[in-house]
């Protein structure tokens, strides 16, 4: 039988016989310190918000570059006629190309036959750099360029192919390459956008997914500027300024309440945001695009006054290019005009001859202007800029001119932002048909630009769909051989 002293233990602790009751119970524990638990998990979303912040507005170590233009030439530029000169394939020209599986060319058949360069290749500058005949402008700047020669995408379709160049992802659906700097670096000029596309009239394959902020916050997404015509729309106010103020205030006042009556709306906020801009842009803008102000030399250089329109609207865009970074804006990208029927700019499965001639005499001259304006105004020491289209093209043909889609192995340049200048990297084989020494990819790429603005392309994260999400997902190295 138990005795009275054993009885109280059992009234006092019944689940533990034998043992003193403990001075708080776990249920008591937990009741008092819960506001601690809660002050365990805002802490650890406030670190998370606080490291978002930081993001925004700060790189993560010193940067070589602050700013980057995107020169897209869309189609795909064919590598073995402008930057990779292949000496077999001149030799083994008109011979059938031996049929071999390559899933990311379009694949070569038995009446299919090596095609040679059809533009003579020199060495050009001090370092000897090979650029042909087709870019003759460029080939003066030569000594800036970091050619890299051994690309390789994932599938030799456009739409698909255009979206992982821009978003690191081929099936759409992320942030734009410019809309992750936008969010990570914010812009030198809060009165401007982060990201501003100078388009030429034309929308790439893919769409306007290519531009769009998808599910980061609405304010990165591309702020469009038109070549002629008025470069955004209704950038011209309709009403007074007091008048326009009044508007801004009354709106920013009903959309905040509705954003407080929601607990805060991402949609709502970025629409305040926006309209803050866009009032800012009717002053900034219409001048960034005026290039009355520029001297008789500089319009001259970028040949704004030549003679075509496709040609003097891609020297105007390319100048505007290098007003806007002056003026703060963070990543600029200038697309090819589409001047014929075709399904895009640089896609010539025939009349190869004409239509790169036809492209290079648009984009030649003002792309080598644009790098030795900015080197002549020092800008070009912490601008990067990237010149590269979604493919290359087969160094066979079923005709006698015109290559067809392929990515296992292609060519684009940088130059500035703390790149080598006057080297290549990487080759592909004898025929330029594959990257056989130091492949890279696009995600490679991406991270090798993050690097130079001060960012590790593996912590730019924004929390989206149950995940941490990036701009190059879960791949990406830097390319540390083609930093200076």
């Amino acid at each position: 039988m138990s005795s009275k002293r054993d009885d109280a233990r059992l009234s006092v602790n019944p689940l533990c016989p034998g043992c003193d009751s403990p001075a708080v119970s776990r249920r008591d524990f937990l009741r008092r310190t819960n506001m601690a638990f809660g002050q365990l998990a805002f802490a650890g979303l406030a670190s998370r918000w606080a490291a978002a912040e930081s993001n925004a507005v700060t790189p993560q170590f010193a940067p070589r570059a602050k700013r980057v233009i995107f020169l897209f030439m869309d189609g795909g530029v064919s590598h073995v006629d402008t930057f990779d000169p292949k000496p077999e394939l001149t030799k083994r020209h008109g011979q059938q190309a031996e049929w071999v599986a390559d899933l990311k060319s379009q694949a070569i058949s038995p009446s299919r036959k090596w095609l040679k360069h059809l533009w003579e290749f020199k060495q050009r500058g001090e370092s000897g750099l090979w650029v042909s005949d087709l870019f003759p402008h460029v080939a003066k700047v030569a000594d800036e360029l970091c050619v890299v020669r051994s690309v390789v995408g994932e599938t030799p379709l456009h739409g698909a192919q255009n979206l992982l160049l821009h978003t690191g992802r081929s099936i759409g659906a992320a942030p734009s390459f410019g809309a992750w700097i936008s969010y990570g670096l914010g812009t030198e000029n809060e009165q401007l956008p982060g990201y501003v596309l100078l388009n030429n009239d034309w929308v790439p394959n893919g769409g306007s997914q290519n531009f769009a902020s998808s599910f980061l916050p609405a304010t990165h997404q591309a702020a469009m500027v038109r070549a002629h015509g008025d470069p955004v729309d209704n950038i011209k106010p309709s009403d007074p300024l007091d008048v326009q103020r009044a508007k801004l205030d009354f709106l920013r006042e009903q959309d905040g309440a509705l954003a407080a009556s929601l607990g805060g709306s991402d949609a709502i906020e970025s629409a305040i945001r926006n309209y803050e801009t866009a009032a800012h842009m009717q002053s900034l803008i219409p001048a960034l695009c005026d290039i009355s102000g520029e001297s008789e030399a500089t319009r001259k250089l970028y040949g704004v006054d030549r003679e075509i329109n496709y040609d003097k609207f891609y020297a105007l865009q390319c100048l505007r290019a290098r007003r806007m970074i002056e003026a703060g804006v963070r990543f600029v990208e200038i697309t090819c005009p589409l001047t014929h029927n075709n399904n895009a700019p640089w896609d010539q499965h025939g009349e190869l001859k004409v239509r790169h001639e036809e492209n290079a005499r648009i984009t030649d001259q003002p792309v080598a202007a644009l790098l030795t304006d900015l080197k002549a105004r020092g800008l070009l020491d912490d601008t990067l800029v990237l010149w590269a289209g979604e493919m290359g093209r087969t160094p066979h043909s079923s005709g006698e001119d015109g290559r067809d889609h392929h990515v296992s192995g292609y060519t684009i340049w940088m130059a500035g932002g703390g790149i080598r200048g006057g080297m290549t990297y990487g080759e592909t084989d004898e025929m330029g048909m594959s990257a056989v020494v130091d492949p890279v990819n696009i995600h490679d790429i991406h991270a090798t630009v993050l690097h130079q603005l001060g960012v590790n392309h593996e912590k730019l994260t924004y929390r989206f769909g149950g995940r941490d999400m990036r701009l190059t997902d879960v791949h990406g190295d830097v390319i540390r051989r083609i930093i200076a």
